[in-house]
């Protein structure tokens, strides 16, 4: 593989912007302004592989789904994630050739539908805790754990939603097909909402009912494939401590000790900057050389080190 090697993790700012933005035609749209960033990466030789969450995705199919129940039949969730793939997929790959044709690039871009082995003892199985879908009375979610066999939990006074388990990433089932594209040149886009869940036994592959942390898979993708960078493009230039308060503190560059010692403080919040760290760790640890985490308007310059918060060894 060529030595600028990156896999870039888009979030979901990157493909809904804010409530009155959720269309097709506005994901559409999202997408190709972050594939216009990712083209510039990619302009000066940077061998790029995509990945993406989809966590509002699967939410609008799920509540599909739940709004035309007794008139079709209901979308398992592992299905909702492949659709999701699917789609966001043709999204990305569609803007980010567009974009390449347009600057003269010619470089081929495809999307892999990607399953994820998890462990089915995985301590996540017993105490879900991840919530999906749409919000419920009490009353609807006691049904719906009656009858579909649902953990549900009240979520943060808004009402009740059904939680699902959140287990962490081993196999990525796909891993030599992406491998040999990646090798061939082409620009892949894999392992989207953290890939499908899937079970093995026996080498033989069942998908369950639950949701893998994008960015976990994400870094998992990259030391696979000995990525030398792995960036996650989110909503915020830098990371900070003490974030939101009158202290708030961007950092710029941070060492894997300064973060995990951050990150016993208490600094990341478990849903949303915590799981980010945690994969930045991880990917260091597995041999990567740097994380930079910065929006998406500023790779270029973040992977140039003139913005964004940087995370080495």
């Amino acid at each position: 593989m060529s030595q600028k090697v990156a896999v870039i993790a888009i979030g979901g700012n990157s493909l809904i912007k804010d409530k009155a933005h959720q269309t097709v035609a506005d994901q559409y749209q999202a997408a190709k302004e972050t594939c216009i960033n990712i083209a510039d990466l990619m302009e000066e030789g940077w061998n790029v592989i995509v990945t993406h969450g989809n966590g509002p995705q699967v939410g609008f199919i799920l509540l599909r789904s739940e709004l035309s129940k007794g008139v079709l039949h209901e979308v398992p969730l592992d299905a909702c994630g492949a659709d999701s793939q699917g789609a966001i997929g043709y999204h990305i790959q569609q803007n980010l050739q567009n974009e390449l044709t347009r600057r003269g690039v010619p470089k081929p871009v495809a999307t892999i539908v990607t399953q994820v082995v998890v462990d089915k003892d995985d301590p996540s199985f017993v105490k879900p805790t991840k919530p999906i879908g749409p919000f419920y009375s009490e009353e609807e979610a006691r049904t719906a754990e009656a009858e579909k066999g649902w953990a549900v939990s009240e979520d943060a006074g808004r009402g009740w939603r059904r939680v699902v388990a959140s287990p962490l990433p081993e196999r990525i089932v796909e891993l030599e097909a992406i491998r040999t594209l990646v090798n061939a040149g082409v620009s892949v886009i894999a392992v989207g909402g953290g890939g499908i869940p899937v079970i093995e036994d026996d080498g033989q592959l069942t998908g369950v009912a639950a949701v893998i942390d994008k960015d976990r898979a994400s870094a998992l993708l990259a030391n696979k494939l000995e990525a030398t960078h792995f960036i996650i493009s989110t909503a915020v230039e830098k990371v900070a401590i003490n974030f939101g308060k009158p202290d708030q503190q961007d950092i710029d560059e941070m060492t894997v000790a300064q973060a995990k010692d951050y990150m016993t403080q208490g600094h990341f919040a478990p849903g949303s900057m915590k799981p980010k760290i945690q994969s930045a760790i991880d990917f260091i640890e597995g041999g990567g050389q740097r994380v930079i985490i910065t929006i998406p308007s500023k790779l270029l310059d973040a992977v140039h080190g003139k913005t964004g918060t940087h995370l080495v060894p």
